[in-house]
């Protein structure tokens, strides 16, 4: 069924097809290869990037984060000599760990071309296998909301400890709770700067308007979980929404995160950003310095998860009032970092008023 419908992959306008290679003992990840489809292929004039004419022939060049030049450079070397070889080109990486440009020179235009397509979908796709380090997100952790999320910490424990799995360590740290709206693998300081770019255009080009230059009145309400079976449960999350009723919320969050996708910094996992706020998950058990990752996410990181039976939580907490929060910024937030406050240290952010 991989051979009748292969992965795709869509670089600056154009979709490729990724060709199932059969798994042998010697091979890992960065022995993949790649086609260009019927139709979309790299030997055709192509206008997404620049090919320069020099005396000796043609020359392209293509910012790559050092953390992904391996991919390039393969097993041995293997994958650099491979491209190579099919494109007829010659291909420089800069030394491992230095910040720079790969440079591909050839005699023949479509040669280089090819090589730098190639490359592309070869980054394209390992950069999807990167562990995020950073994430937007809204801080939830005022100190009237970390007052009531201690309370309901502390009531589901007296009342629900003998529950399956139920325990202490499930529990979010009240300084970080926070709603994301997604996840970022920011690769190098160039990348940093992108983003912190992109939040600021995102600002002027429609957060300021939707939210009217005031901060946004939110409750937090009623807790629901991730998973089809209470009675197994891997998340439980307090649900969100705006006190005068209306979208202002989920558009700005699904408007920035339209954006940072279609910039290539974030992947879209699904069609629109599901605002809620974590308050227990199997996750913390493993890692309590592990932050919220929706189900999907966490299992490329822990594939058995611990669960728990939240059935009587749901019954006897479903209803529980967080409280209200006013929302003015979003945050740039790093990984495994704290600031002054104990939330996220921050690379950037937006403010609405």
């Amino acid at each position: 069924m991989e051979v009748l419908r292969p992965t795709l992959i869509r670089i600056g306008g154009r979709i490729y097809r990724k060709n199932h290679i059969q798994e042998q003992a010697h091979q890992n990840e960065e022995e993949e290869d790649f086609y260009a489809g019927p139709g979309d292929g790299a030997d055709e004039p192509c206008d997404a990037f620049v090919v320069e004419e020099t005396e000796r022939g043609y020359q392209c060049a293509v910012d790559v984060p050092s953390p992904l030049y391996k991919y390039i450079i393969g097993k041995k070397g293997e994958t650099k000599k491979k491209l190579e070889t099919e494109t007829r080109t010659s291909i420089n990486i800069p030394k491992p760990g230095v910040e720079g440009e790969i440079v591909i020179t050839g005699q023949h235009r479509n040669g280089v071309i090819s090589a730098r397509t190639r490359i592309d979908v070869l980054v394209e796709c390992f950069r999807k296998k990167q562990p995020f380090t950073h994430f937007l997100s809204f801080a939830l952790n005022q100190l009237a909301i970390q007052e009531k999320f201690l309370q309901f910490k502390e009531e589901v424990l007296e009342q629900c400890s003998n529950d399956i799995g139920v325990s202490s360590s499930l529990f979010q740290n009240p300084a970080k709770l926070h709603l994301t709206i997604g996840t970022l693998a920011l690769l190098n300081d160039q990348e940093i700067r992108k983003a912190q770019e992109i939040l600021q255009r995102c600002k002027e080009d429609f957060a300021d308007t939707i939210a009217g230059g005031k901060p946004l009145t939110v409750e937090i309400a009623g807790i629901e979980y991730m998973n089809d079976d209470p009675a197994m449960m891997d998340v439980l999350y307090a649900k969100v929404h705006m006190k005068d009723g209306s979208n202002k919320l989920q558009l700005i969050a699904d408007r920035l995160m339209d954006r940072f996708v279609a910039s290539g910094l974030m992947m879209k996992e699904w069609d629109q950003v599901k605002l809620h706020a974590t308050v227990m998950n199997t996750i913390f058990r493993k890692d309590p310095s592990a932050e919220d990752q929706n189900s999907k996410t966490a299992a490329r990181y822990f594939k058995e998860r611990e669960s728990f039976d939240g059935r009587n939580i749901l019954k006897l907490f479903g209803n529980f009032c967080f409280g209200e929060v006013q929302l003015n910024s979003v945050y740039l937030s790093q990984r495994f970092s704290t600031d002054s406050s104990g939330y996220y240290a921050t690379s950037g952010q937006l403010n609405f008023s």
